[in-house]
């Protein structure tokens, strides 16, 4: 019988996973400033790191690490059997697997996440860009899109944050004009 594991060892060992790849949470939520700053001016990094927190306690997001850095830590020490382990290693261009892993988790965050990451696919910013140089010797096939997975939905959770919250803004003031309107015409 095989055992249950719990949510906090998968997101333990997600964060693990990332950290020993090279990757913190500063990173991604640095993507995410540069991706929501233009809409938001005022914004700061501290919503930007919580929105990345937020996206990474996902189990889906947390999986999709586990298996995409594996793979990449497979290939990277030649343990893979041929022909994956020189389509990995090489990240070659026609092999879709490592965009359609980290898409799969795009999803639930809406239209704003898909497009964002196809985005950070193309553009490769931030440690993004880092991950996707071949130069280090290290394989990031899986993890470049992976990151720019949780960058996109990180963002694209931000963004509607954002949104409510000026709508809400926007309902108080409506309310507080109604009350004095109320009052006005009350003692007029």
């Amino acid at each position: 019988m095989s055992k249950q594991v719990h949510s906090r060892e998968v997101r333990k060992a997600a964060l693990e996973r990332l950290a020993e790849r090279g990757v913190t949470v500063q990173d991604i939520a640095e993507i995410v400033f540069l991706m929501q700053s233009p809409y938001h001016p005022q914004l700061t990094m501290e919503p930007c790191i919580a929105s990345v927190h937020a996206v990474l306690e996902k189990r889906e997001i947390q999986h999709a690490i586990l298996v995409g850095v594996e793979l990449d830590i497979l290939a990277e020490k030649g343990l893979l059997s041929e022909p994956l382990q020189s389509i990995i290693a090489s990240d070659e261009g026609l092999f879709g697997c490592d965009e359609t892993l980290a898409i799969g988790s795009v999803f639930g965050y809406g239209s704003i996440a898909v497009t964002t990451f196809g985005h950070l696919d193309k553009q490769k910013i931030g440690i993004i860009r880092k991950l996707d140089n071949k130069a280090s010797g290290r394989v990031h096939t899986f993890l470049d899109d992976l990151v720019a997975s949780v960058a996109a939905n990180a963002s694209s959770r931000m963004a509607h944050r954002l949104r409510d919250e000026q709508e809400a803004e926007m309902d108080a003031k409506a309310q507080a004009q109604q009350t004095l309107d109320n009052t006005d015409e009350q003692a007029g």
